[in-house]
C-alpha cells in the first residue's frame, strides 16, 4: 500500500514539515516554511520527496512493491 504522508527536512535549517504527496505528479520544487530555501530534487532523484522527504514519491514506492 502507498503511502501519502511523507515528513520533508529542509537541509538547511533543518526544519521539518508533514506534506500529502500528490499521487498524478512529482514535486520538483518546494519552499521550506521555515528559512524560505527552494529545495530541489538531488540528482538522479525524480522529485524533492525522494531527496529530501521520509517516504519516497508514490510511483518509486510502487516500484519497490512489484520487485
Amino acid at each position: 500500500m502507498t503511502n501519502l504522508i511523507s515528513i520533508v527536512t529542509c537541509p538547511a535549517c533543518r526544519h521539518q514539515s508533514v506534506e500529502t504527496m500528490p499521487t498524478d505528479a512529482c514535486l520538483h520544487l518546494y519552499e521550506c516554511k521555515s528559512c524560505g530555501m527552494l529545495l530541489k530534487p538531488k540528482e538522479g532523484d525524480c522529485c524533492v520527496f525522494c531527496s529530501y522527504g521520509s517516504q519516497p514519491c508514490p510511483p518509486i514506492q510502487e516500484a519497490r512493491a512489484r520487485r
